[in-house]
Order: structure tokens, then sequence, then C-alpha cells
């Protein structure tokens, strides 16, 4: 972060996830975060990494380490026949904590090989703006800003709300080529509105991204219940329509983070 231009690295993101980084420097990270798009996206994916090695090592490596309750009772018998008896510590519970031990440290190296093979292994494309891009749950700002048809909350309200539309086939590829990653496969992406029609979205390219199938927490279910929300609001009268327009594409996860109350989607 020698310049305000850069970019964070991942090692940095991952002690400023962790409450690492030193206060100044956290300070400096913050700020950098609330104007950087890119590496607010970057944050996004290593947590939702995380989160992934975190589900793979609870199902599939934890059953195989033994639990830590047996060693730890062994220790604190072994700890209280020394203390009563002052006598020599037996070399047995040494052994069997030391391999409880190796276990554990084997465990831990699993853990950031896995992490790094998550981080690293999504794919990444490069558009003809130069931009790397992976659109997992945020679009590229520089892309996909959200663009409004100009109607008013009684245009909005005093209709049937109109669901997402369907994008044509041919401007789903134009999307696809902004993004870089024209030779994907179509099923893996959503062309998404940022802003829907609901809200007054409008059937702009610089309207329309694509949000990947492949998360499985902030995918496109959630950003819906989010839309049906806001709608409400500002048809109740709660909301300002033009909040509702901002928030929605300016951070679609922080607000349904808001206006849900929660940190994660609801069932």
């Amino acid at each position: 972060m020698s310049s305000t231009n850069s970019h964070l690295s991942d090692q940095e993101l991952l002690l400023a996830a962790d409450g690492e980084l030193p206060p100044a420097r956290a300070e400096e990270a913050a700020l950098h975060l609330a104007e950087c798009w890119t590496c607010r996206v970057r944050k996004g994916e290593i947590e939702e990494s995380i989160r992934d090695f975190v589900h793979a090592y609870r199902g599939n490596l934890d059953p195989l380490l033994p639990s830590p309750a047996g060693p730890r009772a062994l220790l604190k018998a072994q700890l209280a026949e020394m203390t009563a008896e002052t006598a020599p510590a037996p070399q047995g519970w040494r052994i069997r904590w030391s391999q409880f031990a190796t276990l554990r440290y084997a465990g831990a190296a699993l853990f950031l090989v896995f992490l790094g093979l998550l981080i690293y292994s999504r794919p990444a494309f490069q558009t003809r703006q130069g931009f790397r891009v992976v659109p997992v749950s945020f679009p590229e700002p520089s892309l996909t800003p959200g663009v409004t048809a100009g109607v008013n909350r009684d245009q909005i309200c005093g209709s049937k709300p109109p669901k997402n539309r369907i994008v044509p086939a041919s401007l789903q590829r134009r999307v696809f080529e902004e993004y870089g990653i024209s030779g994907a496969e179509p099923r893996a992406y959503e062309v998404d509105y940022l802003i829907t029609p609901a809200l007054g979205g409008a059937d702009d390219i610089r309207n329309l991204w694509p949000q990947s199938n492949s998360s499985a927490v902030w995918n496109a279910r959630v950003k819906d219940a989010l839309e049906d929300r806001l709608h409400d609001l500002v048809c109740d009268g709660r909301l300002d329509l033009v909040t509702a327009q901002r928030d929605i594409s300016s951070d679609w996860i922080a607000a349904y983070k808001k206006y849900f109350e929660t940190d994660r989607p609801l069932q």
C-alpha cells in the first residue's frame, strides 16, 4: 500500500480479515476497501474460499482427527499424579500427546495447502479493459455500474412489478465478451440485472452482469429476495426509490444484510 492507487495484496487482505494488521495499516486498508471495488471483490472471494474450506474440513478432514478430549483428560490426570507424588512424569502420555500434536500440525498444513488451492484455482479472466474479473458475487463497476430507466415510484408501484426479463441471447453474448469470458459455459452464469426492472432498472448492457451459479451463499436467489424486499419497502413508502437503486447497485450483499438485518442469507 505504498500508493493510494495500488491494490491490497492477498496477504494484506488475509491479515486485515484476521485483525492482525498494525493499527495504522489497518486503518489504511479499511479506507482503501471503502473506495476500491476490486479489492472488496477479492476480499469477498478470499472469505468465500475460507468458508468453503471450513465446510470441507468439517465434513472430510475433522472426522479423521482424534478428539482432543481424550488426550487432554490424560494430560490432566498425569499432571495431577506428578503433583501428588512429586515423581518423574511417565513417558507414555508424552508419546501419545506428541502423536496427537503431530496430527493437529498435519491438519493445519492441509488447511494452508487447501486454502491456497481454493483461492488460486478460481478462474480469472482478462477483459478488453484490462481488468481481472471473477464474476462470482459482485459485478465489475466499470462494466456494470447499473442504469435506471427514468421511471418514478408511481409507475413502479402502480402496476404488477415486472420480474427480471429474459435477456436476449445476443445481448448475453455481449455481456460475456465484455467480461472476457466469451468461451464460458452459459449455464454456469445467469446474466442478471444489477438494478432489477421492478426497481426501475433499464434494459442496458451497463445494467447486466454474469452472476456465477457456483456461488453457494450469495447467489441469484438471494438477490431476488432482496429485490422483492426493496420493492415492497419502496411501494409501502418506507424507502426512497433512489436510495433503493443506489444501495442495490453499489453493494447488493451489503444491502441484503442491511435490509434483512442479518449477516447470512435467510432460508
